[in-house]
């Protein structure tokens, strides 16, 4: 808590000075910036440029003032527009390092400019860790997500802008939040899991070097060490989409369908539909964010012909598109009538062809039997003789009008013809 006190002192007595230093005008711009933060013992680069914002200001020679102690200054120099320091501090600490800009030649003169940045000082070892997937043989990074079954590389990123720990021999102590652990010498790890959920990642590093003494003058072993973290988080890949509902509908019809999807949400949701089946860029599409995994939507069509929904779907980790094609008829009579009303057409027509068919067959046949009897005159001479007598002997009246009725019925044409059959006896 000691050194943090004179820091903020120091910090307010800077913002007080240059307050009290206005300049006249706001004709100029004054950016700073340092490459903080570092730790002990290591260098850092604070570089301040001025800028002019009316064209009209004529450009001279300026002068740049720091002030950065209790820093130690290793380096600055100057240039027409721009000033850069070196400085490195012996204690961990935020501290302000403050700049203002003169004319050259006018040392009372106001200030043109002015600017301030703090520099954080750590005695651990400075980076950040960094998530990537394979995907291709290629790494892509999705913050701080991952999907589950893929390969994940957890990299560690040395931030040591003055090369400090160029003779440094580190030791990588990586905890995945699992039970696993690891110990590398590289500054990354793979890391494959099929379980999705959230985890912290802790890594620890170790840094070794020997230099020589600032008091004893000889050689003795430096160590710094460095804590990190960082969120995981493993998500199921999209794996499918499936577009529920009908293909086809009619004008001015509401037609409803619903996306069911595979994939752990929360989903960005980008569907379109056009009269062609096209790939979703950007954000030229209707987009939503679901929380689950089902999504139903509709829409009215205004005209007929053949429409494509698109649909693309992505959660953070993995981008995955599907279409559905529609068609879209004119108001009216469905197309399934239709088909209904030819096939009964058809149905009847073949129906009469085949009852006519049979019915002529029956004719024929009929026609042919009746042809195969003899009705001729002639025929009657082979009826035997005992018949006439016998029929004599037991009732003249009924064979009488048995004759009659036999008579009648030969004289009766049971085919009609264009002429009439000539019967000719022999006496």
């Amino acid at each position: 808590m000691a050194p943090a006190a004179p820091s903020m002192l120091r910090l307010t007595c800077v913002v007080l000075l240059l307050g009290r230093a206005a300049p006249a005008a706001e004709e100029y711009g004054l950016e700073i910036t340092n490459n903080g933060p570092i730790t002990t013992g290591a260098q850092a680069t604070v570089h301040a440029s001025l800028s002019m914002k009316n064209d009209s200001v004529t450009s001279n020679l300026y002068h740049f003032n720091w002030i950065y102690a209790p820093l130690i200054l290793i380096e600055k120099s100057e240039r027409r527009f721009n000033s850069v320091i070196n400085v490195t501090g012996e204690f961990p600490g935020t501290f302000p390092v403050s700049v203002w800009v003169t004319h050259r030649n006018c040392w009372l003169c106001r200030p043109v400019a002015r600017n301030v940045t703090v520099l954080q000082i750590t005695e651990f070892i400075t980076g950040n860790l960094t998530i990537a997937q394979i995907e291709d043989s290629r790494f892509i990074t999705h913050g701080s997500s991952s999907s589950t079954g893929a390969v994940t590389r957890i990299s560690f990123c040395l931030h040591d802008p003055s090369n400090y720990f160029k003779s440094a021999s580190f030791v990588y102590n990586w905890d995945f939040g699992d039970g696993v652990y690891q110990i590398t010498k590289e500054p990354f790890v793979y890391y494959n899991c099929s379980t999705m959920g959230n985890r912290t990642v802790h890594l620890k590093v170790i840094a070794e070097w020997e230099q020589i003494g600032s008091i004893i003058h000889e050689r003795e072993t430096v160590q710094k060490t460095g804590d990190f973290t960082t969120a995981l988080e493993l998500l199921d890949a999209v794996k499918s989409i499936n577009v529920v509902g009908s293909r086809e509908t009619h004008v001015m019809e509401n037609l409803s369908l619903s996306l069911h999807i595979n994939g752990t949400p929360p989903l960005a949701l980008c569907w379109l539909i056009k009269s062609e089946c096209i790939p979703l860029e950007g954000e030229k599409c209707h987009l939503v964010v679901i929380n689950g995994s089902c999504y139903n939507l509709s829409h009215i069509f205004s005209d007929a012909g053949r429409y494509c929904l698109s649909v693309r779907v992505e959660n953070g980790m993995t981008m995955l598109q599907t279409y559905h094609e529609i068609k879209v008829w004119p108001t009216g009579i469905h197309p399934a009538f239709f088909v209904l009303l030819c096939i009964t057409l058809v149905s009847v027509t073949l129906g009469l062809v085949l009852y006519t068919t049979f019915r002529s067959n029956t004719q024929q046949k009929d026609l042919v039997e009746v042809a195969d009897f003899d009705f001729s005159p002639l025929s009657d001479k082979n009826l035997p003789s005992h018949s006439e007598s016998g029929c004599g002997q037991i009732c003249c009246r009924s064979c009488f009008l048995r004759s009659s009725q036999e008579a009648a019925r030969e004289s009766h044409e049971l085919l009609h013809s264009f002429y009439k059959p000539v019967k000719m006896y022999t006496v």
